[in-house]
């Protein structure tokens, strides 16, 4: 289809993201067994279905989410579950509890099966990189390999459904749940959304450690205004489109099994009670076939966004909207069977809702096998193996971003003197995995300082400060220890429970307390290597922003100690980039490196005034997405962009590593439309590659640009516009030399 808009002809790009269209799960369509089983079926019987409740037969002991009773009540729920209200549990973990739950539903009249979930986000027992920080490797195949070693653990503790992956695209750090995406960019987010459905699901999704998958939380939760968590969201549809919904797409198009509506609104609509965007768009556009989840009492928080008059009228309005299962709020059974009853529901949208809760439990094997992943033997054996922990700090040491590093101050030597360990985060085993790992074990966790003494090394360990609050003598203590080591390591940044659900902040820095530590640190002239702890980009000020070296080194899971001490000693070069961009100062929130040029842009040099920018700082990141060290040097090299592009086009480049060390550099390729009958980001990601080179060693790479890449949403759709574009083949979102191609 062609249509003619002013300046450019337009031409209609296909729905479908290019090199993601790879096939949907197949779901048993109207079975026999499945529609015999909802013709028994009463109203109260399918709303049981619908329903689902944190695990009280199985607690996990610290309830995760809000309203929970004080004491978990086992009891009282397999007595309900004998009842048939309800269908699902949720984090609980083990054999026993799984199984007393599973023989309680085998005693009700139609002896349907329970379905387990959890909230297994960056693994159960074992943790792996929070996924921003995972994110920085740029390697899909890594994230897909940490999903699939979770999707076995969490099986083989009796789950069979993860609420995962997070695809949210975030770009104002304020927000604490960044911390479960992977970032502000919408490419590597898609690659790394898919390859976590991939990894979770595995290669069917009745092997008894597949793990179902639930993209959340749809739609445009990473984009609530002012960065804080709930909050409301003002969006255009070409943003809502372009950013916020293309991991969502990916996922469907990847054949993931659910879908988990989100909290806020979109546009003044709530997207739990959004049936253009939970129907129309994601079942009559997209072709989803599978199964929607609401998030914690979503559906019920439609009255308090004004959305809804009561419990009755939000649990019509969620479940008319596309929401096929309700979480935590006993609304659907308590008042479907009366909506139904009475006609405002009608029978066949309950029937489909049943029918789609059923198709994932037949999908996953549950009606043939209702103890499938409940297994005494695979909890013995199955859980956080060797293999597992050897996996967790692999992908912690790919995770650690080299921020700065003047002098080479690192890698450190094998002998490198006395060494101060320095900050609340040196000794400290509690803030190793980050947040939404409430289920990891513990014993575990692997200190920075005992990652340090697992080689051997004195270490001189100094609290020096809590996290937001002074010790009395502590600095003293600090100092003292500074002045008689030969290199200081400042252990600083957030506790896990700064960052996740409900941890937005205003100010994204270091606390007071852990400043005025550095800055007495740094005034003994030591060398000081920062280790950054966090789940979110920060601004960084003072002593730790001058610090000569500086690691970004997140919550890295159950190997934390291990994974940096690998990286402090060269035993692993550091090869990730950021995934999200630092700012320089809080201030400058929401902050993502492809914004909008808009009409007045600040200039790199000369006059700012009347143009783009804060009067205290340059519009620009302080470290910006896609930058990173190594302790070699890369070249890029032999740039070759055609001129001009029909379908598509080859970008060749050649990548030396010109330094005195094997390393990776991550090369990107990066566009920007010229002019456009929308206004395009100065940047946008369309490729990456991960390259692997000896000293000396050159490699071609090779990416190809297809017309799918340059569409854009416009007024009425999807479309590509002819015209000149810009190219840059570079190793973060700001640098390499610009080339230039023509599409006609």
């Amino acid at each position: 289809m062609t249509a003619t808009l002013p300046r450019r002809q337009v031409l209609k790009a296909g729905a479908t993201i290019a090199g993601l269209s790879l096939g949907r799960m197949a779901w048993a369509q109207g079975s026999d067994r499945i529609e015999a089983l909802i013709a028994r079926m009463t109203p109260a019987d399918k709303a049981g279905q619908l329903s689902c409740f944190s695990d009280q037969i199985r607690p996990i002991g610290l309830p995760f989410n809000p309203g929970l009773p004080a004491r978990n009540d086992a009891t009282a729920q397999l007595a309900r579950i004998r009842t048939g209200a309800i269908g699902m549990l949720f984090n609980g973990v083990g054999y026993a509890g799984a199984k007393a739950a599973q023989d309680a539903a085998m005693q009700t009249r139609l002896k349907i099966p329970l379905i387990f979930a959890g909230d297994v986000i960056h693994g159960l027992r074992t943790a792996y990189p929070l996924p921003i920080a995972e994110a920085c490797a740029f390697d899909p195949d890594l994230a897909q390999r940490t999903a699939r070693a979770a999707a076995v653990e969490t099986t083989a503790l009796g789950m069979h459904w993860t609420f995962a992956p997070m695809v949210d695209v975030a770009r104002d750090q304020r927000w604490g749940r960044v911390a479960e995406g992977s970032g502000e960019d919408v490419y590597l987010g898609t690659q790394l959304a898919v390859a976590r459905v991939r990894g979770f699901q595995g290669r069917s999704l009745r092997a008894p450690d597949s793990l179902a998958a639930c993209a959340k939380h749809f739609a445009a939760y990473g984009a609530v205004s002012g960065g804080m968590d709930y909050n409301y969201t003002e969006i255009s549809p070409q943003t809502l489109r372009e950013v916020h919904l293309a991991p969502f797409k990916a996922c469907v198009d990847a054949g993931v099994a659910t879908i988990m509506s989100s909290f806020n609104d979109v546009n003044g609509v709530p997207a739990s009670g959004n049936r253009w965007l939970l129907t129309d768009l994601l079942r009559g556009e997209w072709g989803f076939r599978g199964m929607v989840v609401g998030d914690y009492t979503a559906d019920e928080e439609l009255v308090a966004h004004g959305y809804a008059a009561d419990g009755r009228d939000a649990a019509k309005k969620a479940f008319l909207a596309g929401m096929d299962m309700s979480m935590a709020s006993d609304l659907f059974n308590r008042w479907l069977p009366d909506l139904v009853e009475k006609g405002e529901v009608p029978v066949a949208r309950l029937d489909e809702a049943v029918r789609r809760v059923l198709q994932l439990k037949d999908a996953i094997g549950l009606l043939d096998d209702p103890y499938r992943s409940i297994s005494a033997k695979a909890e013995r054996t199955q859980v956080s193996t060797p293999s597992m922990l050897k996996l967790s700090r692999e992908a912690g040491a790919r995770s650690i971003v080299l921020l700065r590093n003047e002098g080479d101050l690192l890698p450190l030597k094998a002998d490198p003197g006395r060494i101060a360990l320095i900050g609340p985060f040196g000794e400290d085993r509690d803030n190793v995995v980050g947040t939404w790992a409430f289920m990891a074990d513990a014993k575990l966790n692997v200190s920075v300082a005992q990652g340090l003494r697992n080689r051997k090394l004195a270490v001189d360990v100094v609290k020096g400060s809590e996290v937001e609050a002074p010790i009395a003598g502590g600095i003293d203590a600090a100092v003292a220890a500074a002045r008689g080591a030969d290199i200081v390591l400042l252990a600083l940044g957030e506790t896990q429970l700064m960052s996740g659900e409900a941890q937005s902040r205003t100010e994204i820095v270091i606390p007071e307390a852990q400043m005025a530590l550095a800055e007495a640190v740094a005034a003994t002239g030591k060398p000081i290597v920062v280790l950054l702890r966090h789940g979110r980009a920060l601004a960084l000020h003072g002593a730790v922003k001058d610090a000569p070296a500086i690691l970004a080194t997140w919550f890295l899971g159950s190997e934390s100690g291990n994974a940096i001490a690998d990286v402090l000693f060269g035993d692993v070069n550091p090869s990730a980039k950021l995934s999200a961009s630092f700012p320089r100062e809080s201030g400058q929130q929401p902050y993502f490196y492809n914004h909008k040029n808009t009409g007045r842009p600040a200039p790199d040099t000369g006059s700012q005034e009347y143009k783009a920018r804060y009067r205290e700082t340059k519009n620009e990141a302080l470290y910006p997405f896609g930058h990173g060290l190594s302790y070699t040097r890369f070249a890029l090299s032999n740039i070759v962009v055609p001129p001009r592009m029909t379908d598509r086009i080859e970008v060749t480049v050649t990548v030396t590593n010109t330094g005195t060390r094997a390393g990776a550099e991550v090369v990107q390729l990066y566009i920007h439309d010229r002019v456009a009958s929308r206004t395009r980001p100065v940047r946008e990601l369309k490729g990456f590659a991960r390259v692997d080179l000896k000293p000396g060693e050159s490699k071609p790479v090779r990416f190809t640009l297809t017309r799918d890449d340059l569409r854009f949403w416009g007024e009425d759709g999807w479309v590509i516009e002819p015209g000149a574009f810009d190219l840059w083949v570079a190793t973060d979102a700001t640098g390499g030399e610009r080339h230039g191609f023509e599409l006609v």
